[in-house]
């Protein structure tokens, strides 16, 4: 599984992805930090990328329908620093081993993920 982490979550995000097993890189890597939502949408879609992010926009199903994506995760920290951010990206690394997020999108929240 391949995941694109957003600019705003700490650089480190990639990194745990990586412990974990999956192919991730970031919008810094790929030049589209300060790139508008749909020029990062579309490059998740081409490279066939899963897309974790803190941006409420990418969770407008009509604006970014889940089935035209490898996926979409967005995080909805309690506090948003870097500790907690990792923490949510770690549980959601443990979600991914039991379910796919292949044409979803998944809200993931300290107590609970929801999948749509």
């Amino acid at each position: 599984m391949k995941f694109k982490t957003d600019e705003n979550l700490p650089a480190e995000a990639a990194a745990v992805l990586r412990e974990a097993g999956f192919d991730a890189d970031n919008v810094w890597d790929e030049g589209l930090a300060g790139a508008d939502d749909r020029a990062i949408a579309s490059g998740i879609r081409s490279e066939g990328r899963v897309l974790i992010t803190l941006d409420l926009d990418f969770a407008n199903i009509r604006a970014y329908p889940p089935e035209d994506y490898a996926g979409l995760i967005v995080l909805r920290l309690g506090r948003q620093d870097k500790e907690n951010a990792l923490a949510l990206i770690r549980r959601t690394t443990l979600a991914l081993g039991h379910r796919s997020p292949a044409g979803e999108l998944w809200i993931v929240q300290p107590d609970r993920i929801r999948f749509r």
